[in-house]
């Protein structure tokens, strides 16, 4: 198995004790940022997790693309997880890069939390989706 694709079966499977075995995939020193988290540390990488099942109902992800190219992978996916009782769901998308040893040491994830979350709030949502049309080109 490749390295982006253990890295996507390791997504796709999580669960709460998963966490704990994150440091069979990622380095020691890894790097993680996301649109709120930018963390330094398997540990801390952790926290993000473990919080992520702290904080929603029934996360998980759905790897749509994965690719590898030298030291680097590239990944796309699904995120769904339940919030204040409504099913959510995220779109976006990671990069990794990969230490000599074959390890994640670097982990970026793009998503649009407005438009993935901001928008989908009752009273904030309205507000960003009007100024969203005001702003796009016609």
């Amino acid at each position: 198995m490749s390295r982006v694709q253990a890295v996507r079966a390791y997504f796709e499977a999580l669960q709460p004790g998963d966490v704990a075995r994150m440091g069979e995939l990622y380095a020691d020193q890894a790097f993680f940022r996301d649109p709120f988290n930018e963390v330094r540390g398997l540990a801390a990488v952790q926290r993000i997790f473990a919080h992520m099942f702290e904080s929603v109902e029934a996360p998980r992800f759905v790897v749509r693309d994965a690719f590898e190219q030298g030291d680097q992978g590239f990944l796309t996916w699904d995120f769904h997880f339940v919030a204040r009782g409504r099913p959510m769901l995220i779109h976006g998308s990671s990069h990794v890069r990969f230490a000599p040893d074959g390890k994640v040491q670097y982990h970026r994830d793009y998503w649009d939390a407005a438009e993935e979350l901001w928008e989908k709030l009752p009273v904030l949502g309205s507000v960003l989706r009007l100024l969203k049309k005001r702003l796009r080109a016609h």
